[in-house]
């Protein structure tokens, strides 16, 4: 049986970490560190996701900002508030909350967050970075996904990386990300054929397609680490994009759902926001 890739435990090791940093600067007498989220509407699982998050902004000392607005609003309304919000600088991180309502450009907006402030890191700016092995902002799910593999001390240099799903949120960084880490990375997607020829030879299978139990144990190498990245609402509840029951009989280790890669995503938007704060200090309260 395989291990569980604990998220919750995890992901407060990494939230302790960014509340020990920030509590060194307020010792020091620096501002508060702050993140603004931007939503738009009423989407139910992004009221329940800005809630998490403003949750433990709460917890480890970094101020949140909430502001609603109404799904009605106009691109160009959308475009002055992030504008607006980036320009304050006692805000030290900007997040658009996605998805938005379908009349609205999501990159367009997203790419109005100044590189320096853009903890969710979808700026072209940050995804070049990536591209060139830069620090810059990674996106929070890649970067908590591969937070909480080293976490369990899981070694990823060298290793033979399955990514199935190309998502400029998820697929695309991760697999610039696992580059940067020394990986040898192979991205599927829903044009790739004999996708279980590809998958079974993985020794870290990551999934994220949004279907519900996809992956089956045929599919995944004897041993191999398997991390599901998808949330799928089914009449049985919440389940993954891997067929969890059956594949943790197979691997080594393995994220469960809910509980793996979700807690994460949170609590690397509290280090990205950690790491737009410090951009700020530069150097001050050093």
């Amino acid at each position: 049986m395989a291990i569980i890739l604990d998220g919750k435990k995890a992901s407060k090791d990494l939230k302790e970490e960014v509340r020990l940093s920030l509590d060194q600067y307020y010792k020091k007498g620096a501002p508060k560190c702050n993140l603004a989220i931007i939503m738009v509407g009423d989407n139910p699982a992004s009221e329940i996701y800005v809630r998490n998050k403003a949750k433990a902004c709460e917890a480890i000392g970094i101020g949140g900002q909430l502001i609603k607005l109404s799904e009605k609003i106009t691109q160009e309304e959308l475009e002055k508030y992030i504008i607006a919000v980036s320009k304050d600088p006692k805000v030290h991180g900007v997040m658009v909350q996605l998805p938005l309502p379908p009349h609205l450009d999501a990159d367009r907006a997203t790419e109005l967050v100044p590189p320096e402030k853009d903890v969710d890191g979808f700026t072209t700016a940050n995804l070049g970075k990536l591209i060139i092995g830069n620090q810059g902002f990674l996106s929070c799910t890649p970067g908590g996904i591969i937070y909480l593999l080293k976490n369990h001390k899981i070694v990823l240099a060298g290793k033979n990386v399955v990514i199935v799903g190309r998502s400029k949120i998820v697929g695309k960084p991760l697999a610039l990300a696992l580059l940067n880490e020394n990986c040898t990375v192979t991205v599927c997607h829903s044009k790739t054929k004999n996708l279980a020829s590809i998958t079974s030879k993985a020794d870290i299978l990551i999934v994220a397609v949004g279907k519900p139990n996809f992956i089956t144990s045929d599919m995944v190498k004897y041993c191999a680490v398997v991390v599901d990245v998808g949330i799928n609402r089914t009449p049985e509840g919440i389940v993954g994009d891997v067929d969890f029951a059956n594949v943790e009989r197979q691997a080594s280790f393995i994220t469960p759902v809910p509980g793996g890669v979700g807690p994460m995503t949170v609590a690397y938007l509290m280090k990205n926001t950690l790491h737009a704060y410090e951009i700020s200090l530069k150097g001050k309260y050093n």
